[in-house]
């Protein structure tokens, strides 16, 4: 119960931290520590297994990742040119847009009676994959007129995400007896995480929001709600069966805003960080509503008849 809440929770720390910036502000030195702890948990529910599992949903997983890198950064970019965003925000946008799939899409995938194995293994995928493309994107969408520091995001990338995954992944492997014994704890700990960054970012763009927070939480849904839709779409018109066209709409249209967030902050303006922040709440409202959805419609009933030929899942 105290997981499902989460859009509520951050919403009211939200507020918070915006009305009582003072507390959280001093803390924005702790971004990047908290998400390696977010995604040292992740590490620690995945085994050597998950990732054996790429060569059993070979073609949904390709199909999965290259839509992931492909839909959501040109969305991201269109929808700032759209909505005419400043440099700031349009490196913001970028950002949630190239990064990889949030892990946020692996309990919302089980809710809808997806495929939870194709969803964790595509989670694990992308982001060892977004560690060296998520700065090649953003510099490649940015244009010139952005100065996007390629490299030194690619050593912060490995640092942030690829050790702690790695080091998560190793311990669970060999000490799974231990690990088994807390994982209870990992999801709430990712969750506290979460909403202390959200507050920080909301806390350092207090004056910010004021002025343009509405304009952006619309472009969010907009770019969340492209993900999710063209997610589902494009693996329906390829001939998938709808089981794996819900765990690719959720893979596609839930980003791992956390560590965008933490990307923006780290090498832009706290301004940039805002659409990772929004969107860390928002996808986390849409997708309980679309998984609470797809939850009360079987999976055969969900829309076209499945392919003759499906492709191997």
């Amino acid at each position: 119960m105290i997981l499902q809440l989460f859009p509520v929770w951050a919403l009211l720390l939200s507020l918070l931290a915006f009305f009582m910036p003072g507390p959280f502000t001093s803390l924005s030195s702790y971004i990047v520590p908290l998400l390696m702890v977010i995604m040292l948990a992740m590490g620690l529910t995945l085994t050597a297994k998950d990732f054996a599992n790429v060569a059993k949903s070979r073609k949904a997983l390709a199909v999965g990742v290259i839509l992931q890198f492909l839909i959501m950064p040109v969305a991201a970019w269109l929808v700032a040119k759209l909505f005419g965003f400043d440099d700031d925000l349009t490196v913001g946008m970028l950002l949630v847009g190239s990064v990889a799939g949030g892990t946020s899409s692996n309990v919302m995938c089980y809710l809808a009676k997806g495929d939870t194995a194709l969803s964790i293994s595509m989670t694990a995928t992308s982001t060892l994959i977004g560690v060296f493309l998520t700065p090649v994107l953003v510099a490649f969408l940015a244009g010139q007129s952005i100065d996007v520091p390629v490299q030194s995001m690619l050593m912060s990338l490995v640092k942030i995400v690829l050790v702690p995954v790695i080091i998560g992944v190793v311990l669970n492997e060999i000490a799974s007896k231990w690990v088994r014994k807390v994982e209870a704890v990992f999801p709430y700990i990712s969750m506290v995480a979460i909403l202390v960054i959200i507050a920080i970012v909301v806390a350092l763009n207090a004056d910010k929001i004021a002025s343009v927070g509405l304009i952006v939480a619309l472009a969010v849904m907009l770019h969340n709600a492209i993900g999710l839709s063209l997610g589902y779409g494009v693996t329906a018109l390829l001939g998938f069966d709808r089981k794996i066209c819900r765990t690719i709409a959720f893979e596609v249209g839930l980003q791992n805003s956390g560590l965008a967030t933490a990307l923006a902050m780290k090498f832009f303006t706290p301004v940039s960080a805002l659409p990772g922040t929004l969107f860390s709440v928002w996808h986390n409202i849409s997708g309980s509503l679309l998984a609470g959805y797809w939850s009360r419609k079987p999976v055969d009933e969900a829309g076209l008849k499945p392919a003759k030929n499906q492709p191997i899942s």
